[in-house]
């Protein structure tokens, strides 16, 4: 059974930084472009970053870019967000997905494969 999960959410003050981790297992997801999304409370879920199945191609939403960094570990099934000069507004939970689309793929209901979430909140 395909299987993602994320750690690595928790508490830090704005400006601070943080790493999510996803592990996937169950299905070869070396094979699939792979996304980052987050949820604040009460609003949709939107796009954060998604990495190609290489991990030579990437792609931001605005509100992140130059600020977080996707990569993969293929070798490890694993991916990565690094979150740098966090703010208060990147408060939510943070999910892994994958889909067999490209990086352009940025609709929730393209993704076929999720993460259960975790928590990340930054205080000001």
């Amino acid at each position: 059974q395909a299987q993602l999960v994320e750690s690595g959410g928790g508490l830090v003050q704005a400006g601070g930084s943080l790493r999510l981790s996803c592990a996937a297992s169950g299905r070869t997801f070396s094979m699939y472009t792979m996304g980052w999304f987050r949820q604040a409370q009460g609003k949709e879920r939107d796009f954060v970053a998604a990495i190609s199945s290489s991990g030579a191609i990437t792609n931001y939403a605005e509100p992140v870019k130059g600020r977080f960094t996707i990569s993969r570990d293929n070798a490890k099934n694993t991916v990565y967000l690094q979150m740098n000069s966090l703010k208060p507004e990147d408060t939510a939970v943070y999910f892994c997905a994958a889909t067999s689309g490209t990086t352009r793929t940025v609709a929730v209901r393209q993704y076929g494969y999720w993460g259960q979430g975790t928590q990340v909140t930054v205080s000001s």
